[in-house]
């Protein structure tokens, strides 16, 4: 019997097996959440320096970027912040290092935030839901680079307010392909590029009239990007219910951290985080809630 029989024939060896693979790309989605707007801020500031014809030796670096010649997804190596002491392989395994370790690095005994650990099991727990609902096809393959990236959106737009277009681009042309050249898939190239036309124009329309009344700027263009990439993966049909999703939860995050926490209300507060949660539960659960709703309002 070969793997693939394996995880066809034994749903829970593919769950265990796919957790534990999002247990290591949650690893690495941690490297990315935190390197790329690094590498951005760079670039931009590279190019500011270009165009301005000033010296970028002469700049000060303070507060936005670490202090290395090579600086990406693969150099410099994972260190201590504290101490630069290199973080070995065994001090690198998804939770079980942190657990060892007590939350501190090996060296200088510095804390390591929790949400290290918190990212890996969220990125495994979220890869064994995929592989549970969808089975050991392609399709969850390329399910699950939806669902990683969509992690790492959520957490650099929670930080940054940027929803980077060197994930949500190819997040876009990846989803386009996948309902082109995938049988398995249930939707459609035509829904396909109607879900990412629809889903960019969805978004960019209200972005305009708000700014036209209020001369403000609600969202951003990675908003219109992520959605487009979202309607480009599940279709047209699901717009609608991301849109609705993402909205409630955002109105409701965003009326308790005014109540509650005392937060000022000039403060933009990112929705590209409930536009990737709305979009995972439309992934997994769409079919479902369509159901319940015209069970439920349809006489």
């Amino acid at each position: 019997m070969t793997l693939i029989d394996l995880l066809q024939s034994n749903a829970t060896v593919l769950v265990v097996l796919s957790i534990a693979l999002g247990l290591l790309v949650g690893s690495f989605l941690n490297v990315v959440i935190y390197r790329i707007p690094v590498m951005l801020q760079r670039e931009w500031r590279q190019q500011c320096c270009e165009f301005l014809e000033i010296d970028e030796k002469t700049t000060s670096d303070a507060g936005t970027a670490p202090q290395h010649k090579v600086f990406n997804l693969v150099k410099p190596d994972s260190h201590c912040p504290q101490c630069n002491a290199p973080v070995r392989a065994w001090q690198n395994i998804p939770i079980v290092s942190y657990v060892l370790l007590r939350g501190k690095c090996a060296k200088c005994k510095a804390s390591i935030s929790l949400r290290y650990p918190l990212i890996e099991a969220v990125t495994g727990v979220l890869s064994g839901l995929v592989a549970w609902q969808f089975g050991a096809t392609w399709l969850t393959l390329a399910l699950l680079v939806l669902t990683w990236s969509l992690v790492a959106l959520t957490m650099i737009d929670f930080d940054h307010q940027l929803l980077p277009d060197n994930i949500t681009l190819p997040l876009l042309w990846l989803g386009l392909a996948v309902n082109t050249l995938l049988p398995e898939s249930a939707v459609g190239p035509r829904d396909a590029v109607l879900g990412a036309i629809l889903g960019y124009l969805s978004l960019w329309s209200i972005y305009w009239i708000f700014k036209l009344l209020t001369g403000k700027e609600g969202m951003g263009y990675g908003d219109f990007k992520l959605l487009a990439a979202l309607g480009a993966w599940m279709g047209y049909q699901s717009l609608l219910l991301i849109v609705i999703l993402s909205s409630l939860v955002g109105a409701v995050v965003g009326i308790a951290l005014l109540l509650f926490l005392g937060r000022d209300r000039n403060i933009p507060i990112p929705f590209g985080p409930y536009l990737a949660g709305a979009g995972f539960i439309a992934l997994l659960w769409g079919e479902q809630f369509m159901t319940l709703y015209i069970n439920t309002m349809v006489p």
